[in-house]
């Protein structure tokens, strides 16, 4: 006999006592993935103890697809496709695409923008070996190429001003606020992928200086960012040599930072 303990009612009750604000649709999502009353129950609880939903289900959605994530390893927000939405408008539809996605996690935003250019050539790279597992599992059906290590330094070297969009969701919490963050960011996903230093653009500048000699001409560098940030950013890009531009979405709550190789 189930166990009544995990009805509907009573797992909303106690993700809602938990302080899930979205208790209902967690609830749903469980219990769709769940394949017996044990395995719910072992979900529930390590949600309540404040795993990332992400996590306990194993996957997160992001840009229509279903990314595999799992413990140690970041989440893609939603206001990320915001950032793949600009990719795409950027891309040169009379040619493939030669695509390079920095600081991937778990590859979400290589794999939305593959599959909607499914003739480019995809490479990603983190420096985190747990995304980077998560990358490879996500972007292999994609013929995406993951490399592990520091920015560009694992790319091929014959990346190397052929690459027509550059996307790195860098991060950029500056690092006196990383403890700030809710729980289920600052105690459950990485602080590689979460710190972005004192002012959090370190990881932005490093980018925006070397990204010129990886771009194609007329190749478009990709980076979100905070409303408060958009004077360093563009600063970043400018520095870089880069012909800069701040995109906004007030739905989303998103800021893209654009550089363009002239």
């Amino acid at each position: 006999m189930a166990d009544t303990s995990l009805s509907p009612a009573s797992v909303v009750t106690r993700l809602r006592a938990a302080g899930c604000v979205f208790a209902e649709d967690e609830t749903e999502l469980l219990l769709a993935t769940a394949r017996d009353p044990a395995e719910l129950a072992g979900m529930v609880a390590r949600r309540v103890s404040g795993l990332p939903l992400e996590h306990v289900l194993g996957w997160a959605e992001f840009h229509g697809l279903k990314v595999a994530v799992g413990p140690g390893v970041f989440v893609p927000r939603r206001r990320t496709e915001f950032l793949v939405q600009q990719a795409l408008a950027a891309a040169d539809p009379s040619r493939p695409a030669v695509v390079v996605d920095l600081c991937c996690g778990s590859g979400a935003l290589g794999a939305a923008l593959a599959s909607a250019l499914p003739h480019a050539e995809l490479h990603a790279a983190d420096i985190d070996p747990a995304a980077v597992a998560f990358a490879r599992r996500n972007l292999a059906a994609l013929g995406g190429h993951v490399h592990e290590g520091d920015l560009f330094e694992p790319l091929p070297a014959e990346l190397r001003g052929r690459v027509s969009l550059l996307t790195a969701n860098v991060p950029y919490v500056p690092s006196d606020e990383v403890s700030l963050l809710p729980p289920e960011a600052r105690d459950h996903e990485p602080l590689v992928a979460l710190d972005g230093g004192a002012d959090g653009l370190d990881i932005m500048r490093r980018v925006a200086l070397a990204a010129p000699k990886w771009l194609a001409p007329g190749g478009t560098l990709l980076m979100e960012t905070s409303e408060r940030q958009v004077p360093g950013a563009l600063a970043a890009m400018s520095a870089g040599g880069l012909r800069a531009r701040i995109i906004t979405s007030d739905e989303l709550y998103a800021t893209v930072v654009t550089g363009v190789r002239e």
